[in-house]
């Protein structure tokens, strides 16, 4: 049997652009795959001492739909105005509240810059049960110093979603106010059958003074 070389020179790959590639039904030809699992940016909001950052289906190019089966938010440098206050996430059901009820885990991990303090534990404070509240995502102050700030994402799942609950998944760290390194993990399920076409992010007391928060879509 001969074996077939692929002349990869021949490949036009434009059309596939940030898609997967597999072989046709036939298995004879390449063609466009969503298999790679690529992600797909949507919108960047960039803070500068705004109150709330929100991204609503449909509202200045977002898309928050079936379209993706996955949300991803990143969280860039995210500085508050206010000293030890705490980024918190509510999430829209169909009416204008980002009121959608919520049960939640948490836990964290820190140590500080006198490697004096150190410690890994579920942290109950955060946690809900049955909540409206927007859901704490810092397990810990945010320090406004000008070097101080958190980085990390959130992930949401099938948004869209009429028939189960929307999960959520949220890992970041944080220069605190006390000048520790503070990782906070957070997990969760807005309790609605109804679909979340908004997810509004904020800090527990005053503005968010810079930072940027992006959104991507999941193939």
């Amino acid at each position: 049997m001969a074996i077939s070389k692929l002349n990869f020179n021949s490949l036009n790959v434009t059309p596939t652009a940030s898609k997967g590639i597999g072989f046709d039904s036939g298995a004879d030809d390449l063609e466009a795959s969503f298999s790679g699992g690529s992600m797909v940016f949507i919108k960047k909001l960039t803070a500068s001492s705004d109150g709330t950052l929100s991204f609503v289906d449909g509202a200045d190019g977002v898309v928050l739909d079936s379209t993706y089966k996955e949300y991803v938010f990143t969280f860039n440098n995210i500085h508050p105005e206010t000293d030890n206050v705490t980024l918190q996430v509510g999430f829209r059901d169909g009416d204008t509240n980002y009121d959608a009820v919520k049960t939640s885990t948490s836990f964290r991990a820190y140590h500080n810059e006198a490697d004096g303090s150190t410690t890994l534990a579920f942290t109950s404070g955060e946690a809900q049960s049955q909540s409206t509240d927007y859901q704490v995502l810092s397990l810990g102050g945010v320090g406004a110093d000008a070097d101080q700030c958190t980085s990390g994402s959130l992930t949401l799942f099938n948004p869209s979603s009429t028939t189960f609950v929307k999960h959520f998944i949220m890992r970041k760290n944080m220069a605190a106010q006390d000048d520790y390194s503070l990782e906070s993990n957070v997990a969760g399920y807005c309790n609605t059958t109804a679909a979340i076409d908004g997810v509004q992010f904020k800090m527990s007391s005053g503005d968010i003074d810079a930072g940027t928060i992006t959104l991507y879509g999941i193939n």
